[in-house]
C-alpha cells in the first residue's frame, strides 16, 4: 500500500512518473565478469530454498568458485533475486542479496537477477515493485511452458512497463521500507540483517566456541547435592529459558564441576524436535547458580573474543529463518531427530567487529526490557 500510495499502480496505464521499460531500469541477468578468483577460493551459494516467500534472503553457503562457477546464476551484492518458476513466483520468493564472501554469489538457474542502476533505481524499489501480488498474477499469466515448470521469461521482465521515480523518491521510499522492516520483527531479524548484512568475514562456529560439551541425565536425587537440570521443555520459543519446573538430580561431582554453565552459553536443542520445530532450538543462559543440561542438549561457551549475546542470536536468527537447512542436518531414530554436531560445528557464521557485536547486545537487551 505504500508503495501504490508513493507510486500508484504499477498496471495502470495512468503513472504518476513517466513509463520506462524493466529492462532500462535496472540491469536484468548481467553478464559475469572475468573474475580474478582461483578455484578454490571461496564464494556464496544460495539454492532456492534459502530464499523466503516474504523477501529475504534467509540463509547461504560457501562454496569453492570452480565448483559453482560452471551452471549456477550470478549476481552480486544488492542484486534483487526473483523466482521464475513456478510455485516459487507465485509464492513472492525474492530477496535483496547481501554479505557474500568475495563480494561474489553464485545460485539456482530459476533466478532472474534484477540489478540497480547507480542514479536511477534502488534495490529495495526494484524488489518490492517484483514482489507485489498484483506484479506476480501478471507474470503468471505471461508463463511459458507446462505443469511444474512453468517459467516467467527474461523478455517478459524487460519490456514489462513501469512508472519509474525519481532516485530521491526511491531513498525515501527504501528509508520506510527499512523502518517497517523494524517494526514488523519484533525479534529484531531484520536489525540483524541490516548491521551484519553487508558484513563479509566469516567464521566456521567450531572456530568462535572456547568450549562445547553435552549434557547429563543423571538419577533421581537421594542427597542434598542434587543440582538443577535444564531440558529441552525449559526452552522458549523467543531464546529464554522458563525454570518453572526445572528438575534436579543427581549427578558425579567431577561432572558437575566439568559442566557446569557458566552465563553467556547458549545451550543448543541436540535431539528432540517436532515437525515444525526442528531440532536445533538455542537458548540463552543468563542464570545466576548452580546448573547442568540434560543429555538431550548441548552447552556452546564462546571464546572471549565473542561477544556471547551475539553468538546466541546469530544461531538463534539462522534456526528460526531457515528451518530447512537444520533438518538437513538431522538424523532420526525412533521418532527423535539427532542433530550431527560434525555438520552444525562447521556452519559458516558472519562475523563482524567486537564493537559492532557489542553494539547489537545493547540493541537487544534494550528490546528485551520493552518487550
Amino acid at each position: 500500500s505504500q508503495f501504490i500510495e508513493m507510486f500508484g499502480n504499477p498496471l495502470s496505464l495512468n503513472q504518476k512518473n513517466e513509463l520506462k521499460r524493466l529492462g532500462e531500469c535496472c540491469i536484468l541477468n548481467p553478464r559475469r565478469p572475468n573474475i580474478a578468483l582461483c578455484d578454490t577460493d571461496k564464494v556464496s551459494f544460495i539454492p532456492m530454498p534459502a530464499v523466503s516467500e516474504d523477501g529475504y534472503l534467509v540463509d547461504m553457503t560457501d562454496e569453492e568458485y570452480g565448483k559453482v562457477k560452471k551452471g549456477f546464476t550470478y549476481f552480486e551484492n544488492n542484486d534483487v533475486l526473483f523466482a521464475k518458476i513456478t510455485p516459487c513466483m507465485e509464492n513472492g520468493k525474492g530477496a535483496i542479496v547481501h554479505g557474500l564472501i568475495n563480494g561474489i554469489g553464485m545460485g539456482s538457474t530459476e533466478f532472474h537477477v534484477l540489478r540497480p542502476i547507480n542514479g536511477i533505481s534502488s534495490p529495495y524499489w526494484l524488489l518490492a515493485l517484483t514482489r507485489m501480488p498484483i506484479f506476480r498474477e501478471r507474470a503468471a499469466k505471461n508463463m511459458s511452458g507446462t505443469g511444474g515448470q512453468k517459467r516467467v521469461s527474461a523478455s517478459y521482465l524487460d519490456h514489462f512497463m513501469v512508472g519509474l521515480p525519481a532516485i530521491e523518491e526511491q531513498r525515501r521510499f527504501e528509508a520506510i521500507y527499512r523502518q517497517a522492516d523494524k517494526s514488523k520483527f519484533g525479534d529484531f531479524k531484520s536489525q540483524f540483517i541490516e548491521m551484519f548484512g553487508t558484513v563479509e568475514s566469516y567464521c566456521k562456529l567450531e572456530d568462535l566456541v572456547s568450549d562445547t560439551f553435552p549434557g547429563e541425565w543423571g538419577s533421581e536425587p537421594t542427597s542434598e547435592n542434587a543440582i538443577k537440570v535444564i531440558r529441552t521443555t525449559n526452552f522458549t520459543n523467543e531464546g529464554h529459558l522458563d525454570l518453572a519446573d526445572v528438575v534436579t538430580r543427581d549427578i558425579e561431582p567431577k561432572k558437575v564441576a566439568r559442566k557446569k554453565l557458566k552465563q553467556g552459553d547458549t545451550i543448543l536443542e541436540r535431539s528432540g524436535g517436532t515437525k515444525d520445530n526442528p531440532v536445533g532450538r538455542v537458548v540463552f543462559f543468563d542464570e545466576i547458580g548452580d546448573y547442568l543440561l540434560n543429555n538431550f542438549t548441548q552447552a556452546l561457551r564462546p571464546k572471549e573474543s565473542v561477544n556471547p549475546v551475539y553468538l546466541f542470536y546469530a544461531l538463534y536468527n539462522s534456526y528460526n529463518i531457515n528451518k530447512a537447512a537444520m533438518r538437513a542436518m538431522a538424523s532420526q531414530t525412533t521418532g527423535i531427530q539427532n542433530l550431527s554436531m560434525s555438520d552444525f560445528m562447521s556452519k559458516s557464521i558472519v562475523l563482524p567487529s567486537r564493537d559492532e557485536q557489542n553494539k547489537f547486545e545493547q540493541i537487544y537487551r534494550q528490546a528485551d526490557k520493552s518487550k
